[in-house]
């Protein structure tokens, strides 16, 4: 597939209808409260070429955070009373955090929101990032930054289903192991969602 026409799948991906999706998803059962407040935060779910394969671009997030320490991540953050909207919070969370520079991501659309149990709704921006950049990390945010081919994060038959207790239950989620690095979780579900929409 030449890059033209992998840029146009990831555009009608963006654009295509859906619902919301959640880390209560595998989780029947889950009483979710009416009128919870959820703060806004927007991912960058970033594609770029290496040697004509295309990467998602993901971090490891430093293990002295407060929410998801360690975990593997969209670059990305809670939206500030500075940005105009998730977007822009994904676009600059993703220049401070990795050093991606905001003229060579190229927004496509965004994706269904995501509703994490740490009470965000996340926005995924997809973008197409135009050029090679140097990662300059923040580390007191992430530990490090890493590429994985598109094509093993977008197989339905990659992911599967796991569960863990968590704050006195267990709790499933899509997981899709990659070598050395265990992806899971809100980033496992929002590829899940950005496969169901390519292989659609």
């Amino acid at each position: 597939m030449s890059p033209d026409d992998l840029r146009a799948r990831l555009i009608h991906a963006a654009h295509a209808d859906g619902p919301p999706s959640s880390d209560h998803d595998l989780n029947l059962g889950v009483d979710l409260p009416e009128g919870r407040t959820l703060r806004p935060a927007g991912v960058l779910v970033g594609i770029t070429e290496r040697a004509g394969v295309p990467h998602v671009i993901l971090t490891k997030r430093s293990s002295r955070l407060k929410h998801h320490p360690g975990q593997i991540a969209f670059p990305g953050g809670k939206v500030e009373d500075t940005d105009t909207g998730p977007e822009d919070a994904a676009l600059r969370e993703a220049n401070e955090e990795v050093g991606l520079p905001r003229d060579i991501a190229e927004v496509l659309g965004t994706l269904p929101p995501h509703e994490t149990v740490t009470s965000f709704t996340v926005t995924p921006v997809l973008c197409w990032i135009r050029d090679t950049f140097d990662p300059v990390l923040d580390l007191n945010e992430v530990d490090e930054v890493f590429e994985i081919p598109l094509k093993d994060l977008i197989d339905p038959a990659k992911f599967v289903v796991q569960s863990r207790h968590w704050r006195g239950s267990k709790r499933s989620y899509y997981a899709v192991p990659w070598g050395p690095y265990y992806v899971w979780g809100a980033t496992a579900r929002i590829l899940r969602g950005l496969s169901d929409r390519l292989n659609a």
